[in-house]
């Protein structure tokens, strides 16, 4: 049996958090390279969509490469790439729209949530953020991607993806592998520990409850200590009545492999439990942080890495998108 291959990807709009390794980098690296054929991408295309800094861009798109290999991404087990320097992303892209229709875009529940907010703040609305989709779905698709490991936030955009592969193959000939989402079992979505109904994003505006990869032990620990909690002192998990509360214990949990039921029979305080869940994390980021700086320290062999992986995912995607072209009825 031919070995699953899988592909994921990080957006470099912001500083990655603890949820991104909590809920993706770590279980990629633990997992996912050593039982699949497996890619791993930084879509800094995607990070156009809105108005954007072209240096900060840049930089976050290096560091997130960096902070991936700090992860434990190891080159020789997987590709690792960043996808604007292959050119197979955007050709398979123009396809994907072609394939898609207006009202399957519009319905997307995140260029709704991000398009009300920009218009709040009195920006214009870019075309890309509501074609996005088409883009990620060609991410996927030429790769012929079994598995694709994302967060509930992204599932609805691999169920258009495999709608679109199924489309395209009905239409022109079977080209594409209809992939499948995968959520990560732990810890799947770590909350802002300041707003601990909404998610720890790393392209927040208030940074207080945002825990970041690079951020210092002194900085995690503050954060965690400040982290807000709910009503009553005992020490329960519910996550509808006392988010705040079974945030750190999702936290703790993840940091100990621990089970957050069991965990919060174990305190009767508030203050104990964040004093536990800051150490845990102090201790699950150090080494990534200590990996970083001396990868920092040699931007050349980050760069061979990149260079190294764009070359052999161009070899992989570039046969299916040619057949893509081919059966469209393009010269190719």
């Amino acid at each position: 049996m031919a070995q699953q291959r899988i592909f994921s990807g990080v957006k470099p709009t912001g500083h990655l958090t603890l949820g991104n390794y909590l809920g993706a980098m770590r279980q990629w690296a633990q997992e996912e390279q050593h039982r699949a054929d497996a890619l791993f991408c930084v879509v800094d295309l995607h990070a156009l969509t809105v108005d954007h800094d072209p240096a900060r861009v840049r930089r976050l798109t290096r560091q997130a490469a960096t902070l991936l290999l700090a992860a434990g991404l190891d080159p020789e087990k997987c590709t690792l790439f960043v996808q604007s320097q292959v050119d197979e992303h955007t050709r398979l892209a123009y396809l994907m729209e072609c394939t898609a229709t207006d009202g399957e875009m519009r319905r997307m529940i995140q260029y709704k949530e991000k398009a009300a907010r920009e218009r709040e703040r009195g920006g214009s609305v870019r075309l890309s953020l509501l074609t996005y989709p088409a883009l990620m779905a060609a991410d996927i698709l030429a790769y012929g991607a079994d598995e694709v490991p994302v967060g509930e936030d992204q599932t609805q955009h691999v169920e258009l993806t495999r709608d679109l592969a199924v489309r395209f193959n009905q239409r022109y000939g079977h080209t594409f592998v209809v992939p499948r989402a995968t959520n990560p079992k732990v810890a799947a979505r770590v909350m802002d520990l300041q707003e601990p109904t909404s998610k720890m994003g790393k392209s927040h505006a208030r940074t207080a409850g945002i825990v970041y990869l690079l951020d210092e032990p002194e900085a995690v620990r503050k954060k965690v200590m400040r982290a807000v909690t709910d009503a009553g002192s005992d020490v329960v998990y519910d996550r509808e009545e006392r988010p705040g509360v079974a945030n750190l214990l999702d936290v703790l949990a993840a940091c100990t492999g621990g089970e957050p039921r069991r965990l919060a029979e174990e305190y009767d305080s508030y203050g104990a439990l964040k004093k536990d869940a800051a150490e845990a994390v102090v201790e699950v980021l150090r080494p990534v942080r200590e990996r970083h700086g001396e990868l920092a320290a040699d931007p050349a062999y980050v760069d061979g890495v990149l260079r190294d992986g764009a070359a052999r995912a161009r070899e992989m995607a570039r046969p299916r998108v040619d057949a893509a072209y081919r059966a469209v009825g393009l010269l190719g």
